[in-house]
């Protein structure tokens, strides 16, 4: 028994605010992987897709009434083996490498924020610049792990806060980025609350079911009125799955807040781009991040208290 409550003392120390920033700063790290390198899986997987169906002839048959044209069919081979002879591509291979020169990062220029200041934010082979943008994910990943060490105290549910914050997170990245949310982090999100819900471990279950339902269906139905009467898309179904997995860690109760919060401050980020030359072509900001902003937010302040300061009682 002792035992057991010296390994429950050491993990405490872990999940403090302090321990849980350290350890958001390491995950930070590999969310800048994920943000670079499951967008280019994804594409890959979409263009094998694209193979597949160039060379399907039955399918060509049934759709069009024709045989598969000899061109179509050889456009598919060559597609599919140019795709085959790419390097192998995972979140865990191949190792980082500076992508100007090739120089594979050692573990030392791979320590969160510190190597990034001590290489003078430039390669060390190439001296080509490095985005600032690393050590910013490694920070702002620690901030909020710390900050929901803070919420949740030392318990180990703070972890499962923590996943969700990450995942969070690189989807809102990857977001703002290509304007695709990968079903690859929205789907698992949205059943990882679900199960966290079926456990015991955050919502009654009715309310995480509620929740996800709600989440998908509100978005859904704003969708299609918009499309019905302007003719136009105004969002895309990621958004769906993003707040039904929010609504799913969170509950139904917390729809309408995040909703607010990620469309006032999309409206206001929007405009301000506007004012400055920065929107890009089209003219749209990404929803996803500030969905996934909202979500954060009602996370780290409670429902009571956003009710509060919105005189909901």
């Amino acid at each position: 028994m002792s035992g057991d409550l010296s390994w429950w003392a050491s993990w405490q120390g872990v999940l403090t605010p302090w321990g849980m920033g350290l350890l958001g700063m390491l995950v930070g790290s590999f969310l800048n992987v994920v943000v670079h390198r499951l967008p280019l899986m994804q594409e890959r997987r979409w263009w094998g897709d694209v193979a597949a169906q160039l060379g399907d002839a039955d399918s060509h048959q049934r759709v069009l009434n024709q045989p598969l044209p000899t061109a179509a069919s050889g456009l598919s081979k060559a597609l599919q083996a140019a795709l085959d002879a790419l390097p192998a591509l995972g979140l865990a291979r191949p190792r980082s490498r500076c992508p100007k020169c090739g120089h594979q990062i050692r573990w030392y220029e791979n320590i969160p924020v510190f190597s990034w200041l001590w290489l003078r934010g430039r390669c060390s082979a190439c001296k080509t610049g490095i985005s600032a943008r690393y050590p910013a994910v490694e920070l702002m990943t620690g901030a909020v792990f710390a900050a929901l060490a803070w919420r949740f105290d030392a318990q180990p549910v703070t972890l499962l806060w923590c996943t969700f914050a990450a995942v969070l997170l690189a989807a809102s990245l990857i977001d703002w980025d290509t304007t695709l949310l990968p079903d690859d982090l929205t789907l698992p999100l949205m059943w990882g609350g679900l199960l966290a819900a079926l456990l015991g471990w955050t919502l009654p279950l009715p309310t995480a079911l509620v929740g996800a339902m709600a989440g998908y269906l509100s978005l859904w139905g704003v969708y299609w009125l918009f499309k019905l009467t302007t003719g136009k898309e105004g969002m895309g179904y990621g958004d769906f799955k993003l707040l039904a997995a929010l609504g799913a860690w969170l509950g139904w109760q917390a729809i309408l807040p995040i909703l607010l919060m990620a469309s006032i401050i999309g409206a206001a980020v929007g405009l301000a781009m506007k004012a400055s030359g920065a929107l890009r072509e089209g003219r749209y900001v990404p929803f996803g991040p500030f969905l996934a902003g909202g979500g954060l937010a009602v996370t780290l302040l409670g429902l009571p208290l956003i009710f509060d300061w919105l005189g909901w009682h």
